[in-house]
């Protein structure tokens, strides 16, 4: 069961229009901003997946979830780069399922602060808390 949470504020929320799923049609965002074709994973044809975009937005998030952390400790940090898997898992033929790889690279600051404020960012972002114990989640820094 889901928490019930005592939610003040909404800062933003994104709207898309969705048509074909998969198989060969397209996602719009209602500013016109996003318009993506979509495929089915290993297709020969423009198109992007699900998990593609699920992996660029929670990298995305993830990102700037890292620059929170340090910025509430203070510390000043460069380019952080994250490189995200998501993979799509069958099994028994049946049963799909998700995982995800986040390789995060936060160079000029100690590995040791590195992982902390990678740790911190983990409980601050919200992709992460929305998969927290749903999905296979490796964070990894570089």
């Amino acid at each position: 069961m889901v928490a019930k949470l005592n939610i003040e504020e909404v800062v933003y929320t994104a709207r898309t229009h969705t048509t074909g799923g998969r198989d060969h049609d397209a996602s719009r965002s209602s500013d016109g901003l996003l318009d993506v074709k979509l495929a089915n994973p290993g297709e020969i044809r423009i198109g992007t997946t699900p998990e593609q975009l699920f992996a660029a937005g929670w990298s995305a998030s993830f990102e700037s979830a890292i620059a929170l952390a340090a910025s509430n400790s203070k510390i000043a940090l460069g380019e952080i780069t994250i490189d995200a898997e998501v993979g799509l898992h069958l099994t028994d033929g049946t049963d799909y399922f998700l995982s995800a790889h986040l390789f995060i690279s936060i160079p000029g600051i100690d590995h040791a602060l590195a992982q902390k404020l990678v740790r911190q960012a983990e409980q601050l972002c919200p992709y992460s808390k929305a998969t927290r114990g749903n999905i296979n989640v490796t964070l990894k820094v570089l």
